[in-house]
């Protein structure tokens, strides 16, 4: 009898802000959003967040409000505002708890609340990013947005498709990636690639003097020519179809 492979997918990306509401502003400009949700339970970690609704997909800053935070010595290390989180959600999380268990990962943080459950995988073992496997019941729902997320959908983005992680071995990192989420590695156009069941994570060499770290996300629109043109407005840097807003790169794939 055949059997079908759970599914895991790219559900949410996050960022880290020094200054949460310039980051809002920009954001909330430039994709056309109007309110976020606030998720007071991130102040566990010391921080302050916003979750923004794209399409079926999450983009999440976060900044720190407490001293010796995660979010603030990646601010340090990296020295400046950044990408900081990958996070895919899972069909059958019991099982990729096991199997991250038993490969060896360490889990750093995890809960389950009925309704949804979520674990980070520690950097060492996962380099890049703070990297989470989460499940939802239903699975529909994404908890970390709030209630009703979809009314609060982006007018100028429809979706995350992709974020990239620079490091100084791509190879050995993206290996790292393919055992937490136990997809196997591909090379497309050159570039050592994670491919999901939706979404994909990239893996190449530090494209600045920043370190290691997630760089840039792939945000998919129907509106380019609105983004580039309110990208310009705003004095934002840009380069071809990337925009770069708090320390990412945002390459805007139009569908």
């Amino acid at each position: 009898m055949n059997t079908v492979e759970p599914a895991v997918y790219l559900r949410q990306l996050a960022l880290v802000a020094d200054d949460l509401n310039l980051v809002q502003k920009q954001l909330f400009e430039l994709f056309g959003i109007e309110k976020a949700f606030v998720d007071q339970g991130v102040a566990e970690f010391g921080l302050q967040n916003i979750v923004m609704t794209l399409g079926q997909t999450f983009l999440e800053v976060v900044s720190p409000v407490q001293q010796n935070t995660a979010a603030g010595r990646l601010l340090q290390r990296r020295n400046g505002d950044g990408g900081y989180m990958v996070i895919v959600q899972a069909d059958d999380w019991a099982l990729e708890q096991q199997r991250i268990i038993d490969a060896g990962i360490h889990i750093i943080w995890q809960v389950d609340t009925g309704k949804a459950k979520a674990l980070h995988m520690h950097p060492r073992d996962v380099p890049g990013a703070i990297t989470s496997i989460d499940q939802m019941t239903p699975p529909e729902e994404w908890y970390w947005a709030g209630p009703e997320w979809a009314s609060r959908a982006a007018s100028n983005a429809v979706g995350l498709s992709a974020a990239e992680i620079q490091c100084d071995e791509p190879e050995t990192v993206g290996q790292r990636w393919s055992l937490a989420y136990d997809r196997p590695l591909q090379t497309i156009d050159g570039i050592t690639t994670l491919m999901l069941d939706r979404g994909s994570v990239r893996f190449v060499k530090e494209q600045d003097d920043r370190g290691e770290g997630l760089r840039a996300i792939d945000v998919q629109t129907k509106n380019l020519t609105v983004l580039m043109e309110r990208a310009a407005q705003m004095s934002l840097p840009v380069s071809g179809n990337s925009v770069t807003v708090c320390g990412t790169v945002m390459n805007f794939v139009e569908v």
